[in-house]
């Protein structure tokens, strides 16, 4: 691999890949559960008595794929395309969380509040989130980071860090 390849991130963090987001068959829970969710918020933004009926509709197919994947998203939290959850099983995302584009998302991870800060977690684009990291109170996560497994971030984390540990500490920069 050459120098420009590794200074060049894989995704995009400002503009969302919605293809990533796009069902591949039947049963494709993770993107069946992202997909009823924006369904049901392009219906809420909508009036009349089938927007009220498919907001209904939405919200029980949600429901549905949120037990199939055990994961709790809830429908009005504000998450950019083109997400990708390859382990759905046990993500907990805070109501007021939000998540920028091309984000991934591993299994048993929590975006949350914390005890000790008020506020939810903001993170920016194309950062991935480790297996069972916990990302706790009014933190910022700044585009391209990764964050390691079983990391607990309690303060901001900048653009392109990678961050492991408990608490969370920087180990290094991706380029």
């Amino acid at each position: 691999m050459n120098d420009t390849q590794s200074e060049t991130p894989a995704v995009r963090a400002d503009m969302p890949d919605w293809t990533r987001e796009r069902p591949r068959a039947l049963w494709d829970p993770s993107r069946r559960l992202l997909q009823c969710q924006r369904r049901y918020q392009a219906a809420r933004a909508r009036s009349g008595l089938t927007a009220k009926w498919l907001r209904k509709w939405r919200a029980l197919q949600h429901r549905f794929w949120s037990l199939v994947t055990q994961a709790e998203i809830p429908l009005n939290c504000e998450i950019g395309g083109g997400l990708k959850l390859p382990h759905p099983n046990g993500v907990v995302i805070h109501p007021g969380a939000r998540i920028g584009p091309n984000c991934i998302i591993f299994q048993q991870v929590t975006l949350g509040t914390s005890s000790t800060r008020s506020g939810v977690p903001e993170i920016g684009g194309g950062v991935e989130l480790g297996a069972g990291a916990r990302v706790l109170g009014s933190v910022k996560i700044g585009d391209h980071a990764i964050i390691g497994a079983n990391a607990v971030v309690t303060h901001d984390i900048p653009e392109a860090a990678i961050a492991v540990g408990i608490p969370a500490r920087v180990i290094a920069k991706r380029w």
